[in-house]
């Protein structure tokens, strides 16, 4: 998973608005490691009110990469140049499915099923950009799981605008 917090760790604000993230400086072509990220994965699997909150942003920001939208009911219409399909099921069944497809490396991407699959015990690695912001009130990364998740700090490194990314390994 790549995703980022506000500092008291929510996702979104509570009606779903992430007017609070900064922009990639584009400018000076930084976009806080996203693009080298992207470039380790060949499936994002989203809920689908990410899904829709994304459909918002006016581009599609994954150019050819698949897309799994988690849902049992029709999708909105996704950008003709955007390659998304739609499954629903279990974690674990969804990552077999997926990889009987060829998918090999995933991206985890929104919050309730950033949660169904660590607490399935499918995600290996986190990498959490922390934005200088308290919102007080939100969506979390975070909820309930069924179990511990030790994780192994792997690094952490920070920008001039005052962005702390760290990214950890799941422990087995």
């Amino acid at each position: 998973m790549f995703i980022a917090t506000s500092l008291d760790g929510f996702i979104a604000r509570p009606n779903g608005d992430l007017d609070w993230l900064p922009s990639p400086d584009v400018a000076n072509g930084e976009d806080f490691g996203y693009e080298s990220f992207m470039k380790t994965i060949d499936t994002l699997v989203m809920g689908r009110g990410t899904y829709e909150k994304v459909l918002t942003f006016g581009s599609w920001p994954y150019g050819k990469t698949k897309v799994v939208v988690l849902t049992g009911r029709p999708l909105p219409t996704p950008p003709k140049s955007a390659n998304v399909d739609a499954m629903a099921g279990d974690p674990r069944d969804i990552v077999r499915a997926l990889g009987e497809r060829g998918a090999k490396s995933l991206y985890v991407d929104g919050g309730v099923t950033i949660q169904r699959f660590l607490d399935a015990g499918l995600i290996q690695r986190l990498i959490i950009t922390r934005i200088p912001v308290l919102l007080g009130d939100g969506l979390p990364l975070f909820g309930r799981l069924g179990r511990d998740v030790r994780l192994e700090h792997v690094g952490t490194r920070h920008w001039p605008n005052g962005l702390v990314q760290s990214e950890y390994r799941v422990q087995a």
